[in-house]
């Protein structure tokens, strides 16, 4: 009985040392900073759920983001704003329910919501699932220019 404890235990103290790594990262992304690089494994798995030219698994880091974030985050001119509803932790699963909202670069608004479940290991996100409204990805994609580099 005493190493069911245990374990129910070290679960519940990884679920909070994990929801406190998302939460932490998530409060930096909000603040300008870049949640990817210090949230993500480079050996990540990343699924973005549903239909649409996006929608598939990445398989690191630099896939997804040049292959997925880079192509709507280029047709911004202000920096996607996270506004987190809920974060839900349980052993090395991380769920976070936010919405997301940027002005595109014809100066229309952009506003998405979010669910990504997160897998972690040693404080990095390993695997990942993205919900989203893919038409309003597509639609930011489709008719705005990317940013002058």
């Amino acid at each position: 009985m005493a190493s069911v404890a245990q374990a129910q235990a070290n679960q519940s103290e990884t679920a909070a040392q994990n929801e406190a790594v998302v939460r932490q990262a998530f409060e930096s992304w909000a603040a300008g900073g870049n949640v990817f690089d210090a949230l993500l494994a480079p050996d990540i798995r990343w699924t973005i759920h549903g239909s649409g030219p996006v929608a598939g698994t990445y398989e690191s880091r630099q896939s997804f983001v040049e292959e997925a974030s880079q192509p709507l985050v280029s047709r911004l001119t202000t920096p996607i704003m996270p506004e987190v509803h809920a974060i839900w932790a349980v052993g090395e699963t991380v769920i976070v329910r936010f919405d997301g909202s940027a002005t595109t670069t014809s100066g229309a608004p952009y506003e998405n919501r979010f669910v990504w479940i997160f897998q972690l290991e040693d404080g990095l996100v390993v695997e990942a699932e993205a919900f989203l409204d893919l038409v309003a990805y597509q639609e930011v994609v489709e008719n705005n220019e990317p940013v002058a580099e």
